[in-house]
């Protein structure tokens, strides 16, 4: 029985020979094709900067650093997000505050963000999950009014869009003051693992650009491309945070690829929307109307009555892998000691997400007939009028 993968990167000749072309050249390490993916995907998302890293995760800390959170400082975020997003907090010392998510969906809760902010609040981390753009607008206006820096974890949202001002504008751009994005291979563009930060602000892509490199005051190809002999000289401490002209490489083979993938994408979101729309108890995702998913992926709730491990079992057993919903960060151990986060508001709708929701399949180069297969088999499994009469009753 062939399995049906929850993702799988849409890779071939043209990434392998993009490879091979660094590889010959002698220059493998950040350089020329490193600068040539920022300023693809920096006019792609539409940002004036963009600064490419070694993932996601130091993406976040270096934009954390770069609005100045320190020790001691509050960052509020959802616990309901991939675990990175609070330990790049804790990097800086600082203290993750949790809000809760919104109630029709997997993002953080405008209404919860105000009551949560302190003294001591220096940033607001808003995560757009699985590709779904969260309401920046709201985000950004509560930010405004407290002089409060926004960070976008975009992880997942690579080629997304959001209505702003009557336009419609990628995600990236950036809407807050820095996005951070993720190219692992369970990501819309992949490059092995990577990551990208974008802003409008020069002097934050300054400190981004220095950080990146051990905090190095002349780059290697400045250094290897002079005439005169150049001794360059470390000001401040950095980090090993590069990207390499490998993995930038296959960055512009996926740019290139992108809006074809977000179109199959969305093409296969709609049939599991078809598919699935009159399926009893299911709850499917939710796309606002100044919204437009990547669909990184696609998450249903299942009613409360059905255990979530017994669904994903029986799928798997039919040759389909799913995933359970985004973890919540305050259950997990790294996060259990006193003072390792706060949380700023009850975390319920974030538990019963992780706990009642399922990632189905999609990916690209997904056929309808494999798309077909996993909605009969989630009816299939769903379905149960026994278990259903006794929850009534």
């Amino acid at each position: 029985m062939s399995q049906i993968p929850v993702a799988k990167p849409v890779l071939d000749e043209q990434e392998v020979e993009a490879v091979r072309r660094v590889i010959l050249s002698g220059w493998v390490t950040q350089g020329p094709e490193v600068a040539a993916f920022e300023e693809e995907f920096a006019d792609f998302v539409g940002a004036q900067h963009a600064c490419a890293v070694s993932n996601c995760t130091t993406a976040l800390h270096l934009a954390l650093r770069a609005v100045g959170v320190h020790s001691g400082d509050e960052v509020i975020t959802v616990s309901h997000t991939f675990i990175a997003t609070a330990n790049a907090i804790r990097y800086c010392g600082a203290v993750p505050v949790f809000v809760d998510i919104e109630e029709d969906g997997f993002n953080i809760d405008p209404e919860l963000i105000e009551a949560a902010i302190t003294p001591r609040t220096k940033a607001i981390i808003c995560v757009h999950q699985l590709g779904m753009p969260c309401d920046l607008h709201r985000v950004v206006s509560i930010a405004a009014r407290h002089s409060i820096p926004v960070i976008e974890d975009a992880a997942c949202a690579t080629g997304s869009e959001i209505l702003w001002k009557g336009r419609w504008e990628k995600i990236g751009k950036p809407h807050g003051d820095i996005a951070c994005f993720s190219f692992h291979p369970r990501k819309v563009v992949t490059t092995g693992d990577g990551g990208m930060l974008t802003t409008a602000n020069p002097e934050y892509d300054r400190k981004f650009r220095l950080w990146r490199q051990h905090g190095m005051s002349v780059t290697d190809a400045v250094r290897h491309g002079s005439r005169q002999v150049i001794f360059e000289s470390y000001p401040e401490v950095g980090y090993n945070y590069r990207m390499t002209d490998m993995q930038a490489a296959v960055g512009r083979e996926q740019i290139k690829r992108l809006p074809g993938i977000i179109r199959s994408r969305r093409e296969l979101a709609s049939l599991y929307f078809d598919q699935l729309a009159s399926t009893t108890g299911v709850t499917l995702p939710f796309e606002p109307a100044w919204a437009r998913s990547n669909w990184q992926s696609f998450c249903l709730r299942l009613p409360e009555y059905l255990d979530q491990r017994q669904i994903m079992q029986e799928l798997l057993d039919r040759g389909i892998s799913t995933r359970r919903g985004i973890m919540n960060i305050h259950l997990e151990h790294a996060y259990s000691e006193v003072g390792s986060h706060r949380a700023a508001t009850g975390l319920g709708r974030s538990v019963s997400a992780q706990q009642q929701s399922i990632i189905l399949p999609l990916f690209a180069q997904m056929s309808e007939d494999d798309l077909t297969s996993v909605a009969d088999a989630v009816r299939a499994s769903v379905f149960r009028p026994q278990m259903m009469i006794e929850k009534a009753g």
